[in-house]
């Protein structure tokens, strides 16, 4: 396992979490101040429509759009609130199978207040995602109130510590309720295990008893913020190191850790570099590679990669790539280089839905079974459920992979106005951060006691108004004025920063 590095640039108007891997970026995760994701997040909605031909509902949940609700997310019953209370005294029950799937109309009425989950966040023209099985996660273990299910995670692959957990589990879980638990909680003693069962069962009574007294809808409980997620999903034993930009963050995490993560012996260091620290760690040349829709492989073969909706075609070519031997030899090599930049690329970008991967033919059905293997054998370090379909003659690869969130693509970039949607470009707050950090990367150059942003009139506004206080914080550290002058001919992307 390569070693692995927590990266977080918080020192701005938004969050950006990387997770590097032997020195390549591996994940990248971005959360603007301004615009939260909710995945995660409990609502006290109302439904609002019910629909039996699509056997879903649609819900209120205080959304510019109202959140989707299958009947397969619906549990019986779910009107009472008083009744997802939990007894916290220590015992159990037997198991019980989820009931079977009851049509929507009878499970859902319109008008109805009901507690939900979002599990996916609005994805292109789509609402929120949502479900009455709600889940709260802590370091160590994912509580499941309203189901009755003990669950270990697959990466612990010891049958004698997968008994240790289970049986710890057994011994405290309230009845009706269930627990999974995570990679991390491998070889954690009884006793953490059974305060994070305290302080889980703890909270969800608390946010039950809120929603009783609030008018729907609202939100009732808040997933923690991107800095705070990263620590608690992302920080495995493999995690050498986390190190973050903002002195504040950096207080925050180490709060966190000590609370919640008290037996761990990695570091979280401050970083208080003068270069950005994104460029410090070669990440911010990676993220600009990562929005392309080619990528180079380093035989001189090449992906290319077009995202729709819900829909993924990734293309491998040779290039320039011509092999020493013969045409199947070429082709093969082309491939399995390509397989793990291809799955590279899915992890960063946060690929989801369907994802057809169109591998170089090959005629020899031994070379299709080699690629097959090392492609399952790559997938397996994407934490994201994934489901491949086996390599067809044609060298077509057909896949699933659940996605939560918004892909790196349609985070980081907006539909081109000069294309009218065909093509897309950096968005103007991405272009505005951009300048601002162009600011600081130059700082021992720019002459002069004042600092000069030329910009899209568009880029100019965000600047001067939505990201004013950034403005003067970098203005108070400089010790100089920053002017920013609208350009009616710039490109939406264009910037120039002088100074003067």
């Amino acid at each position: 396992m390569p070693s692995r590095l927590l990266v977080i640039n918080a020192d701005g108007p938004e969050t950006r979490v990387a997770l590097v891997e032997g020195g390549i970026l591996a994940e990248l995760y971005v959360e603007r101040h301004s615009g939260r994701g909710i995945v995660g997040n409990v609502y006290k909605g109302r439904v609002r429509r019910v629909l039996p031909g699509l056997q879903a509902a649609f819900v209120d949940i205080g959304a510019d759009k109202d959140g989707y609700l299958h009947a397969s997310d619906v549990r019986g019953g779910a009107d009472d609130m008083s009744k997802l209370l939990v007894d916290e005294e220590e015992g159990r029950e037997e198991e019980d199978e989820r009931p079977a799937r009851a049509p929507i109309q009878e499970l859902v009425r319109e008008g109805q207040e009901v507690l939900v989950q979002v599990t996916k966040e609005p994805l292109g023209t789509k609402g929120s995602r949502l479900t009455t099985y709600i889940t709260l996660p802590g370091r160590h273990l994912v509580f499941m109130p309203t189901v009755e299910h003990t669950g270990i995670s697959r990466r612990i692959a010891s049958d004698k510590e997968r008994r240790r957990l289970r049986d710890i589990l057994e011994s405290k879980r309230p009845p009706g309720t269930g627990f999974v638990v995570r990679t991390v909680a491998e070889g954690v003693p009884a006793e953490v295990l059974h305060d994070d069962i305290d302080y889980l069962v703890r909270l969800w009574n608390q946010k039950v008893a809120k929603a009783e007294t609030m008018k729907a809808p609202a939100c009732v409980y808040w997933d923690l913020d991107l800095a705070l997620r990263a620590l608690r999903d992302l920080v495995t034993t493999d995690v050498e190191k986390i190190i973050v930009d903002s002195r504040v963050e950096h207080e925050r995490m180490l709060k966190f850790a000590a609370t919640f993560m008290p037996h761990q012996n990695w570091r979280i260091d401050h970083y208080d570099g003068s270069e950005p620290i994104f460029d410090a760690y070669g990440i911010e040349d990676e993220i600009g590679r990562a929005l392309q829709r080619k990528v180079w492989l380093k035989s001189g073969g090449y992906l290319l990669i077009d995202q729709l909706e819900a829909f993924t075609a990734i293309d491998v070519n040779t290039g320039k790539f011509v092999g020493k031997r013969n045409l199947e030899d070429t082709i093969t090599k082309t491939n399995l280089e390509a397989v793990k930049e291809v799955v590279d690329q899915i992890r960063l970008r946060n690929l989801g839905g369907i994802v057809v991967i169109d591998f170089i033919d090959m005629d020899r059905r031994e070379n299709r079974a080699k690629v097959s293997r090392a492609l399952d054998e790559a997938l397996r370090a994407d934490r994201a459920k994934v489901n491949v379909l086996k390599i067809s003659e044609f060298g077509l690869v057909e896949m699933t992979r659940k996605r939560v969130r918004e892909s790196l693509g349609r985070s980081l970039t907006e539909a081109c106005p000069y294309c009218e949607g065909r093509g897309t470009v950096r968005s103007k707050l991405t272009v505005c951060n951009d300048a601002l950090r162009d600011i600081r990367r130059r700082a021992d150059t720019l002459t002069g006691d004042t600092i000069v942003i030329l910009a899209h009139p568009e880029v100019a506004r965000i600047v001067e108004e939505e990201q004013r206080p950034f403005v003067e914080e970098i203005e108070k550290r400089m010790g100089k004025k920053i002017v920013v002058r609208a350009m009616e001919k710039f490109h939406l992307e264009q910037y120039e920063v002088r100074g003067e």
